[in-house]
């Protein structure tokens, strides 16, 4: 790529609202007419023109032919090649793709273009000593373990006929026929529909005229739904449902023995031995979910404490990013059925600072990547899978897996020096209350 080498270019900055700044750059078209011979010289070498041999076609010939293209090839490269050194000269860090604009000058002297663009804030980092947040103080009681056991045994109850009123819990099983203003609607008829009373599986008013309905007993529900409903022809409307019951049946839950642990892989010491496997699965969520809320929180502090602005070119692009992650995970391919942009502004303007503000502090402080944390993290990664070695070998052979895993244990290591400057105050809260 041809480049301006002369240090003939006159360049001034103009300062914007924010981040934007304009530069305009003025480049002696001395220069420019020159690179248009040269490109025109070797263009000539290989040229095929109609009654000249091939590089023997003369110059005004391939002006001719060639100079407009070659003209606006040279002017690209020149834009290209002079911004970088105007911004280089002006120290100016610029954030996503500038807009240029060719101007008109009022003389032949020089060729006149302006870049518009964001730069990246100046980020002066507060004492970390200063950062205020809260960690959770959090452990599993055996009133918790008694909770999961008890929600064990749910899943694992059998049904059984009961000849009596339903009550909270109980399965009911239905025929019903729905209409609204005498007339039947679709979705609104079911034969031997099966509904946990209280479990939410239909809509309130549905659910409340369930209860207390024996065997054989009729009933005309009147029915609301509810103006969310996501059947747009039912939202707000009200409907009146003539239910018969087929049949009560309650739930029936097992004994607490070895049996019991038995379902669950355990084949020696019983429930003691089965509370103490449910403690461990309690703990390792725990400290997952604690591990996550604390660096929520730190990173929360620290950009409390550090206002900056944010370049929108990136902000958009992390919205790009961002929309495209949740067509994924929706099954989205049109892209004009995507969730709305707006969705996802407020946390694509919050990841990017904290991004601005992590990468700061990672320079500020020279932190390294920690190796030992890193083969750790490989191995307990790969310990999930049949043969660890192998896959641990795997995720060494993958620059892109390993370049993650390296980012993610850099995070962790600014986490913890947040962590241990801020000294954070410890705040109890309930085992059921956090995790959920």
């Amino acid at each position: 790529m041809n480049a301006v080498t002369s240090n003939a270019l006159d360049i001034s900055v103009e300062a914007k609202a924010g981040l934007e700044r304009s530069v305009t750059v003025r480049v002696p078209h001395e220069e420019i007419e020159q690179q248009v011979s040269q490109r025109l010289i070797k263009v000539g070498k290989t040229a095929r023109l109609k009654g000249f041999r091939p590089g023997k076609v003369p110059a005004k010939v391939l002006r001719q032919h060639y100079g407009g293209q070659v003209r606006q090839e040279v002017l690209a490269d020149v834009i290209r090649s002079s911004l970088a050194r105007a911004l280089a000269q002006e120290k100016l860090n610029a954030a996503g793709g500038p807009a240029i604009e060719v101007l008109a000058e009022g003389n032949d002297s020089h060729f006149a273009y302006r870049a518009t663009f964001e730069v990246y804030p100046e980020i002066k980092l507060k004492p970390l000593e200063k950062l205020s947040f809260e960690t959770p103080d959090v452990a599993v009681a055996e009133a918790d373990i008694d909770d999961v056991i008890e929600k064990l045994r749910d899943q694992r109850a059998e049904l059984e006929v009961v000849e009596r009123k339903s009550a909270n819990d109980d399965r009911i099983v239905i025929d019903f026929v729905g209409t609204i203003d005498g007339e039947k609607f679709e979705g609104g008829e079911g034969k031997e529909v099966a509904i946990i009373i209280g479990a939410g599986q239909v809509i309130d008013d549905f659910e409340k005229a369930l209860i207390g309905l024996a065997p054989g007993d009729t009933k005309a529900a009147k029915v609301k739904f509810p103006k969310d409903y996501p059947v747009d022809s039912l939202a707000g409307k009200k409907a009146v449902f003539d239910i018969t019951v087929l049949r009560v049946e309650q739930k029936v839950l097992p004994a607490l023995d070895e049996g019991f642990a038995e379902k669950f892989g355990i084949k020696e010491g019983g429930i003691n031995a089965l509370r103490k496997e449910v403690r461990a699965n309690m703990e390792r969520e725990l400290e997952g979910r604690k591990k996550a809320e604390i660096k929520r929180r730190a990173l929360d502090g620290l950009l409390a404490a550090n206002k900056i602005d944010v370049p929108k070119a990136l902000v958009d692009e992390e919205i790009s990013a961002m929309q495209t992650g949740a067509m994924q995970q929706l099954g989205i391919k049109e892209r004009d059925k995507a969730p709305p942009r707006d969705n996802f502004h407020e946390p694509a303007r919050r990841r990017v600072a904290l991004s601005l503000l992590v990468q700061e502090l990672i320079r500020d402080r020279e932190i390294k990547v920690d190796q030992a944390r890193v083969i750790k993290r490989v191995e307990e990664l790969a310990a999930g899978y049949e043969n660890p070695q192998q896959a641990a070998q795997q995720y060494r052979a993958s620059r892109e897996l390993m370049a993650q895993i390296e980012s993610g244990v850099l995070e962790g290591q600014v986490v913890d020096l947040l962590v241990e400057a801020a000294k954070p105050k410890p705040k109890a809260v309930k085992f059921e209350e956090f995790m959920r």
